[in-house]
């Protein structure tokens, strides 16, 4: 059975002066055409190649041997190319650009801006379209997260609570503003660790691990980044936070109590401009 909008193997079924039919071989699926203007490959009757797959205008299916960034099921970051009343489309790797319907829109989508994009075949335009609007594909929980987790997420939305994110690029989570130590804006990709899972089910993200082992594991980087400058650093607890992120990839204020930790260890001695390992 074809797949419409993923990668399928198909075989050639007889050549045209405008390009190939293909076939999946089962005979209640229809012939894909493969355009002269969609193909970068040489083939012959009776070959099997790889192609996407996907409607043209009249919902006939075409195929293209150059697959796009994404297939149907996924969710990724896509720059927008145009807009009008009904829709506005995305660049996504083909040479028809993707619609996403004004319905499906989660905001107004300004030309030139990234976007993360759902795509997803719609039965009833059998069409492939996208959605911004990711709450009607993706899951606001899971049973397979659990605080602690180390997950990856892309920023899809911003509220006055926090960034809506998208977790492992299947569900749906927020990263509260005090729990976003750097400046993030929609379309940015970063690592991150479930903070809470809500009794909802809802997911709350950190941009660090705030538990014990997170606390542990900063201050042995600490020490190991001390003995590797001869026991001394000027990275303070006054340092501007930049300098402290691009260094250990934490908040200031992470930094500040992994230190203060360190201290009352007697491991180590602060003063107003160096931190020096005892």
């Amino acid at each position: 059975m074809i797949q419409i909008g993923k990668i399928n193997t198909l075989q050639v079924k007889e050549a045209l002066p405008f390009g190939f039919h293909l076939t999946s071989g089962d005979p209640n699926d229809p012939l894909v055409l493969l355009s002269h203007d969609n193909n970068q490959l040489t083939v012959k009757e009776g070959d099997e190649i790889s192609v996407f797959v996907a409607t043209d205008e009249t919902g006939s299916l075409t195929a293209w041997t150059t697959p796009p960034v994404a297939q149907c099921g996924e969710t990724v970051i896509l720059k927008a190319v145009g807009a009008t009343h009904f829709g506005a489309f995305f660049h996504w790797g083909l040479n028809k650009d993707l619609l996403v319907p004004s319905g499906l829109q989660e905001g107004p989508i300004n030309e030139g801006m990234n976007y993360v994009v759902h795509i997803f075949y719609d039965e009833n335009t059998q069409r492939v379209l996208g959605a911004t609007k990711l709450h009607k594909f993706l899951a606001e929980s899971s049973p397979d997260i659990q605080a602690g987790d180390n997950v990856s997420c892309m920023v899809y939305g911003k509220t006055d609570l926090g960034f809506k994110v998208v977790i492992n690029k299947k569900y749906l989570g927020l990263i509260f503003h005090s729990d976003a130590f750097k400046k993030l804006k929609i379309g940015d990709e970063t690592d991150g660790v479930i903070k809470t899972v809500r009794p909802d089910g809802k997911i709350d993200v950190a941009l660090q691990r705030v538990d014990k082992a997170g606390r542990q594991s900063l201050e042995e980087a600490i020490l190991e980044d001390l003995q590797d400058h001869g026991g001394i650093s000027t990275l303070t607890d006054k340092s501007q936070p930049e300098e402290i992120y691009a260094h250990f990839n934490v908040s200031k204020a992470a930094y500040k109590k992994a230190l203060g930790a360190l201290y009352k260890k007697r491991l180590i001695t602060i003063d107003k401009n160096t931190i020096r390992l005892i």
